[in-house]
Order: structure tokens, then C-alpha cells, then sequence
């Protein structure tokens, strides 16, 4: 089952709007968060969006490609844990990485730049080497 993702339920002083059609469209579905969890596999899936063009969903991750500023350079590196997620306190503990993120890795701390869920990919930039 989708979430809906139109506008027509509310209007901004609280009240609510008439219906203006009958049925809802394709084009205003919604989709629940792609949670991306720490494993040992990688597991990517493709989502068909709107106009035809598709999403890379990153399920389940191993790696980060993290850049370090002070040798100008990038390094695909695993992630060892998530230490902290703003989104989220419950995404702490149960290892899930959304844009934000402060993870551990080989190299050190490590903030996500990228979106997961929704690039298939993790980019960070480390803030704190070992």
C-alpha cells in the first residue's frame, strides 16, 4: 500500500478542502522511506519514478566512498557503525544511514553527504581521523 502525497486533504488556515476529483492519481503517489541498514552484503533495488526514470534504493550497504579535504583525495572505505543519526535517536541503534549521518569507518569519523535511499550510493567526508 502507497502513502498519498496530494495536496487537496488540507488548506494552510487548518480546514479542509473540497474534493476536486474522484479518483487519486498515479502521479500523486507517495512511497514509504528506504532505510538503509549497515550488513555484509550490498543490496541495491530499482524503482521506477515518474517520467519513466529510475531510482537506485541502497537496502543494504558495506562500503562509503569517503573524501579526505586535507590530502584532497577519496577512499572506499568500510563502515564499521553509525555513532550518531540527527534524524533520527532510533536510527542510532538499529544502524540506519540517512544524509547526515556520522559513521565510523577504517579511516575515522565520517559525516554522509549523499542520500542513500535514494542515490544508491554513500558519500561521506571525514571530520575526525584515528
Amino acid at each position: 500500500m502507497g502513502t498519498y502525497q496530494g495536496n487537496d486533504l488540507k488548506k494552510p488556515t487548518g480546514g479542509r478542502k473540497g474534493k476536486h476529483r474522484k479518483v487519486k492519481r498515479k502521479y500523486e503517489l507517495g512511497r514509504y522511506p528506504t532505510e538503509t541498514k549497515l550488513g555484509s552484503n550490498e543490496k541495491k533495488k530499482l524503482q521506477r519514478v515518474r517520467g519513466g526514470n529510475y531510482k537506485v534504493k541502497l537496502l543494504v550497504c558495506t562500503y562509503a566512498n569517503v573524501l579526505i579535504r586535507s590530502q584532497g583525495m577519496c577512499k572506499k572505505v568500510k563502515i564499521l557503525n553509525v555513532v550518531k543519526n540527527p534524524c533520527n535517536k532510533d536510527y542510532d541503534r538499529r544502524g540506519i544511514l540517512t544524509k547526515g549521518a556520522i559513521v565510523s569507518t577504517e579511516l575515522g569519523l565520517a559525516r554522509v553527504t549523499s542520500r542513500p535511499g535514494q542515490d544508491g550510493v554513500v558519500n561521506a567526508v571525514l571530520i575526525e581521523e584515528r
